[in-house]
């Protein structure tokens, strides 16, 4: 039982210290195991959407995530995020065989990350890791990948 309250207690000072982005959209590149664009767009004070367009493997992956954001350390412009989604894509790989074929996929995924806001220009700079789980097509199972992203930013608050 005292676990539980402790629990309860870290999930609530957690949940009312959340603060407001600095920013309502970005857009941006994303370098890590595949690279591509970003677009982060807040629907709330907390909450956003993210897609990513990234290549691997000469082919792409459409990722949209929901993401929850929250105030880092104390530090103004510094947050951390996580969040799930989902992703589509194909590509053209050498997968258990000689020769190239084409696959397609449908996955779930998760993130995890923190983003540090230039208030002094308008850019701001992101780390997180990805997980992914392929549930329809080839290769099926697990994928991840961590990658850095940096964004313009505009519409401050």
């Amino acid at each position: 039982m005292k676990k539980t309250i402790i629990s309860l207690a870290f999930i609530l000072v957690v949940a009312f210290s959340v603060n407001a982005q600095d920013y309502r959209t970005g857009l941006g590149i994303r370098g890590g195991l595949s690279n591509g664009l970003t677009v982060k767009h807040f629907i709330s004070d907390v909450s956003a959407l993210e897609g990513l367009l990234t290549t691997r493997w000469n082919g792409f992956l459409f990722t949209g995530l929901y993401e929850v954001h929250a105030q880092a350390f104390g530090v103004k412009g510094l947050y951390w995020y996580y969040g799930g989604g989902a992703h589509i894509g194909a590509w053209n790989h050498h997968y258990k065989s000689d020769r190239a074929d084409n696959y397609s996929v449908i996955g779930i995924d998760g993130i995890l990350g923190m983003e540090f806001n230039i208030t002094e220009i308008p850019f701001n700079i992101s780390v997180d890791y990805k997980p992914g789980l392929n549930v329809l097509g080839k290769p099926l199972g697990m994928t991840d990948e961590v990658a850095l992203s940096v964004r313009y930013v505009f519409g401050y608050r």
